[in-house]
């Protein structure tokens, strides 16, 4: 078998470094696309080990041109558009910059590959704040959308693109309507990475309170590392289908702070505090999630689940 080449575009991130890292262990060449690949520092490429391996070019979503001399120059046989402004706090803050970076940029991929002059395989990161709040009723492919923030409009809008064109166009191409998933590699503007972090800093002497917005939301957490699993295996079936992809358990933020301040033997009563201003206009209470159908036609399934995350993320600061 003739070498396979895969393009991710938003390298950077966290999914498309352990994305990296796996299609480098599949054998696959691997580009990655940043919008100035030249001052970009590609920490997390860093971090694993891999950044010459990495071949990266530089692309802005947005820009048509840009994309496209992107996939010329790549030439890939996947693409991997995982690119965008990924938080749904900073969503509120910046509507206009996630929709363009989201949207516009699969909408830029999808008219790229009707220019391109071989099949490629298109794998487009969903997301499941597209469902909204579905009331602890586990979502699978055919909950309805119900999106609560500019980034889950933004990623609904995505999703349907992608099924337009896939229906307009026969191309090869599929949403991974994926659940929250954490790792080292997460920001700290991430609140997992923010409570992980602090508890650290806590443990070591600091008298500083961790503030938070709600704690009575829940959410199906799982690992990012073997979510990039999911997203290959998408690509590699017969035919484009659209997955749940989730570990298929739910906690709390309470619980998840809970579970991280006695890895450090500390009550979390004593130093976290809650801020109304961390309090998002909307937010979902519950994210439940049934990936049985990535079970039964991917062979995926969540092996860290739960709390077990929370242990992972701060068994990797010590």
């Amino acid at each position: 078998m003739n070498k396979r080449t895969a393009l991710i575009c938003g390298i950077s991130g966290q999914d498309g470094a352990y994305l990296a890292q796996f299609l480098l262990n599949k054998g696959y060449s691997v580009f990655g696309t940043s919008r100035d690949a030249q001052g970009s520092s590609f920490g997390n490429l860093k971090k694993l080990g891999i950044s010459d391996q990495v071949q990266c070019i530089s692309m802005a979503p947005e820009d048509f041109r840009s994309v496209l001399v992107a996939l010329r120059k790549s030439n890939p046989d996947e693409i991997y558009y995982l690119a965008g402004q990924s938080s749904v706090g900073l969503s509120f803050e910046q509507p206009a910059e996630t929709m363009q970076s989201i949207s516009l940029g699969t909408l830029n991929i999808l008219e790229g590959l009707r220019m391109m002059d071989k099949p490629i395989r298109l794998y487009q990161a969903g997301s499941s704040e597209c469902f909204g709040d579905t009331h602890g009723e586990p979502a699978n492919e055919s909950t309805p959308f119900h999106p609560m923030s500019p980034y889950a409009v933004a990623k609904s809008s995505a999703y349907w693109l992608v099924n337009n064109y896939r229906d307009a166009y026969s191309l090869f191409a599929c949403t991974g309507i994926l659940f929250n998933h954490e790792s080292p590699l997460r920001p700290e503007r991430f609140v997992t990475q923010k409570i992980i972090h602090a508890v650290k800093r806590i443990a070591s002497g600091s008298n500083e309170k961790l503030k938070l917005g709600r704690l009575d939301i829940s959410r199906d957490w799982g690992w990012a590392p073997e979510y990039v699993e999911a997203m290959w295996l998408m690509l590699q079936q017969n035919s484009p289908q659209d997955f749940v992809i989730a570990a298929g358990n739910t906690i709390s933020l309470q619980d998840f702070v809970d579970t991280a301040f006695k890895q450090a033997n500390l009550n979390w009563k004593d130093h976290v505090i809650q801020d109304p201003n961390l309090f998002r206009p909307t937010d979902l209470a519950i994210g439940c999630a049934n990936p049985s159908k990535a079970e039964k036609e991917l062979g995926w399934k969540a092996s860290t689940r739960g709390v077990d995350i929370v242990k992972k993320m701060y068994q990797s600061l010590t």
